[in-house]
């Protein structure tokens, strides 16, 4: 029992070890430059992005499964319970990842400066985001993420880009 035990804690800490934060940065994409746009939020809506199935769960479940049912009753009967063992272990390692995987996510649609629309499906981050926010779109490897625009002062001291402009005094 104690090995079905420990196999399930791998299956779990295996399918939490996936992630598409856009506050953890993956380590093939540090230190790589990467192409960054000015945009707009339109919209912000919640999504669900669906839990993955790699087979690391149901091959996992189906050998604890497995093993913990051949070694029930006489030889005949162990071969008869570790085979419902393995298939009934793999179907619960399956469900497992599926749900360790599952992600609440944002689905953000925003105007770049050209009239372009983009929308882009995250995980929730650290960042929330409401319609007119000024961000950046950072694109790296073929991923993009969306991000809150930093207040830049162009030269000549300016007002910092992204920041509404005072209306003029009427008189």
């Amino acid at each position: 029992m104690k090995k079905s035990l420990l196999a399930l804690a791998v299956v779990a800490t295996l399918a939490a070890c996936s992630t598409t934060s856009p506050d953890v940065i993956q380590r093939s994409d540090a230190q790589r430059m990467s192409q960054v746009q000015d945009a707009t939020v339109l919209t912000v809506r919640p999504v669900v992005v669906e839990g993955s199935q790699s087979g690391v769960g149901g091959v996992s479940g189906a050998v604890v499964g497995g093993v913990a049912g051949s070694s029930v009753g006489g030889s005949h009967e162990a071969v008869a319970v570790g085979v419902i063992g393995a298939v009934a272990g793999a179907v619960i390692g399956n469900a497992i990842e599926r749900a360790g995987t599952r992600e609440e996510a944002l689905e953000i649609l925003v105007q770049l400066r050209n009239g372009e629309r983009r929308a882009i499906v995250q995980a929730k981050g650290n960042e929330t985001f409401n319609p007119g926010d000024a961000v950046i779109l950072v694109t790296t490897g073929g991923k993009t993420r969306v991000s809150r625009a930093p207040a830049v002062v162009p030269s000549g001291g300016a007002q910092p880009v992204g920041t509404p402009v005072p209306p003029a005094p009427k008189g």
